[in-house]
């Protein structure tokens, strides 16, 4: 099995209108209200992928309970840890050819909290063989908590990938989570600088290795991927495609290398595989979606390169 965490989840809520009033009243009848979250979208794409996967981090108040009901109507286990708070709403409004977000921050998870979900971690990761953990911290969690987790994991020989960015990316380096997957921007906030060329790409690949970590990739969005593993450098290249909705893409490919690794595959299947789901999100209106008849079809579009040898 698969461990999906989200430690900071959202009902997400999309408005879709022709057109938005500053300073006025907006009528809207195209409304729609979904279970969302990075590692909610990488736990529905895993799933449709095939793999059994649970869903765990914090939910609470009437959108924890409408987060659950969606879950059990996609068939999706899920073992979340009631909090005190309400958990937050993410807004969008699509109008005039833009798209307006508003992101509430979330409640403050408590010690209290937070204890039960280490102990409720420790004991999912018996019947797992790989987490996968996505997004961002909520209120009064220490930045150093996936570091926590990924030292969990690694005590207990299970493979952590994490996708995350900013303070609580950099301090999880040291405590080797088995796969990141940075973006160009993430990467440009990790390294204080700014990170375009390639060849600065791979400079931060390379010294992203001196912390031992077995797969280190940067997402370069529909120019697919830069990884290193030990031994190479690879460049991942999507096939073109008619873009629908590319929200999710990072997440659907997270979900393609927990997939790969849970069935043992080797670094360049993985890789491809990744990259295939995330281009397959993309094709789709559904947000962390993926049409699984089309999976082999695409992944022998996909074509990797070994740009450098290590």
């Amino acid at each position: 099995m698969i461990l999906t965490l989200t430690l900071n989840p959202a009902v997400d809520i999309n408005y879709k209108l022709d057109k938005l009033k500053l300073n006025g009243v907006t009528r809207c009848s195209d409304v729609t209200k979904t279970a969302g979250g990075k590692g909610l979208n990488v736990s529905r794409v895993i799933s449709l992928a095939g793999e059994d996967v649970c869903a765990t981090g914090f939910l609470g108040g009437s959108n924890g309970e409408l987060i659950k009901k969606h879950l059990k109507e996609q068939g999706l286990a899920n073992q979340f840890v009631e909090i005190s708070g309400a958990t937050r709403n993410c807004i969008a409004m699509l109008h005039d050819n833009q798209q307006t977000e508003i992101l509430e921050t979330g409640p403050a998870i408590s010690k209290l909290e937070q204890n039960k979900f280490i102990d409720e971690f420790q004991e999912l990761l018996t019947n797992c063989e790989i987490i996968a953990a996505s997004g961002s911290l909520p209120q009064g969690i220490a930045t150093d908590f996936y570091a926590q987790l990924v030292d969990i994991a690694n005590q207990n020989n299970k493979k952590f990938i994490l996708d995350t960015s900013g303070q609580a990316l950099k301090e999880a380096l040291p405590a080797k989570p088995y796969l990141i997957k940075p973006n160009q921007e993430e990467l440009e906030q990790l390294f204080n600088q700014q990170i375009t060329k390639q060849f600065e790409l791979i400079t931060a690949l390379e010294e992203l290795k001196k912390y031992k970590i077995p797969i280190i990739v940067i997402s370069l969005g529909a120019e697919g991927l830069l990884a290193a593993d030990k031994n190479k450098i690879y460049k991942i290249i999507p096939p073109q495609i008619d873009l629908s909705n590319p929200v999710g893409s990072g997440d659907a490919t997270i979900a393609g290398f927990a997939v790969g690794l849970k069935r043992g595959w080797g670094i360049e299947e993985v890789l491809k595989y990744g990259c295939t789901l995330g281009t397959l999100n993309a094709r789709e209106e559904k947000t962390g979606y993926i049409n699984s008849d089309k999976i082999e079809d695409y992944l022998a579009q996909i074509k990797l390169e070994v740009i450098k040898e290590l």
